[in-house]
């Protein structure tokens, strides 16, 4: 039917269009963030965009019900306003007429949050996880940050590393001032790698190829030292310790476990999938346009549905969370009683009723009385 198909290529055009608009908002929100952490020394410059990517990926599973919602929402409205669906329902075209292809529609969004969500989104947890220990280990490595002058924790001593070689594992142009020398003095080195001692668990800067120089330049006791290996204890910068959240765990842990906390993340890849043929029945029913009442009424009305919707799941999953609720009846309840309201409000609107009948009750009894 030509009806349907231009109904489902405007919607995934539209939905293209947000979802360009949506990601462009939260790459420049998170890139800042990443930038700062890169300005600090925590993470280096060129891994801003690798952990940009993946955590825009992990975030895509949630996203895209919303964006969906949205393009339905936008495609109505403008549908409504140009009278192309009364010239529609003048032809016999109503609105249960759209439910094929908005059950089309359902399924291929359907099918990239499932994958989103039990899949690429843990998998970018992961990785993202596994790039900040990694840049946190090279970076932080016992107190040296690459492209920064630091200063030791006993404030004895500066440490300043050029660079560090991920391949060889050693850091590169080292210079060292420290004032707990036998005579004060700096050592450089085109090389170090770090190394720990296995019985006291000390850690150790070995600088390799250097030079130490002593005293004041021009005096008699000034010397300079050349070494192929000079190790020095350094002290360990404090640090945070990463932990891989729970969104980065795999189904099959999630789906066997006890414990309430992934319990409840399993839940919740589940519950996402749930909400599109829920929110698109919604859309459907409330993006109705009255000339007289304007555009915004149903507006309003569909984003206060999506945000109570998206609040008492994430309510009933916090639930599940914290161990109040052993299974995942809340979040079905909340499901299901949504689906019932959804059912109600497109079959009012489908006869052109109004949603709450308890005005139009009102007012016709007050018209009887009067008359």
């Amino acid at each position: 039917m030509i009806i349907h198909k231009s109904f489902v290529t405007e919607v995934l055009r539209t939905a293209l269009a947000v979802t360009f608009v949506i990601i462009s908002i939260f790459l420049v929100m998170r890139v800042m963030g990443f930038l700062s952490q890169a300005a600090e020394g925590i993470i280096p410059v060129g891994g801003v965009l690798s952990l940009v990517v993946l955590k825009m990926m992990s975030y895509l599973d949630v996203m895209l019900p919303l964006m969906f919602y949205i393009a339905l929402i936008m495609v109505l409205n403008r549908w409504y306003s140009d009278h192309e669906m009364a010239v529609l329902a003048s032809s016999g075209v109503g609105i249960f007429n759209f439910l094929n292809p908005l059950g089309f529609l359902v399924v291929i969004v359907g099918g990239l949050v499932t994958f989103f969500s039990f899949y690429l989104t843990p998998l970018s947890l992961a990785q993202g996880y596994n790039l900040e220990q990694e840049y946190r280990q090279s970076s932080e490595v016992s107190g040296v940050v690459t492209g920064r002058f630091v200063e030791a924790k006993d404030g004895n001593g500066v440490y300043f590393v050029e660079d560090y070689n991920r391949a060889s594992g050693n850091y590169e142009n080292v210079f060292v001032y420290r004032a707990s020398f036998e005579r004060e003095g700096v050592v450089v080195a085109k090389t170090a790698y770090r190394t720990e001692d296995k019985d006291t668990q000390d850690q150790f800067l070995v600088l390799v190829n250097g030079s130490r120089y002593e005293g004041n330049p021009g005096s008699p006791d000034y010397r300079v030292v050349d070494f192929e290996k000079y190790a020095l204890r350094i002290e360990p910068k404090n640090q945070t310790k990463l932990y891989l959240p729970v969104r980065a765990r795999p189904n099959s842990e999630l789906r066997e476990s006890d414990d309430p906390k992934l319990r409840s993340e399993w839940y919740w890849r589940v519950a996402k999938i749930f909400t599109l043929p829920i929110l698109a029945i919604f859309a459907l029913a409330l993006s109705h346009v009255d000339s007289r009442r304007g555009k915004s009424t149903g507006m309003v009305l569909a984003f206060l549905v999506y945000l109570t919707y998206t609040n008492m799941l994430a309510y009933a999953v916090t639930l599940i969370r914290k161990g109040d609720i052993d299974s995942g009846t809340p979040i079905w309840l909340v499901h299901g009683l949504y689906f019932v309201l959804a059912c109600y409000c497109l079959y009012r609107r489908n006869y052109n009723l109004p949603l709450v009948p308890e005005f139009s009750l009102f007012s016709s009894k007050q018209l009887t009385a009067n008359s």
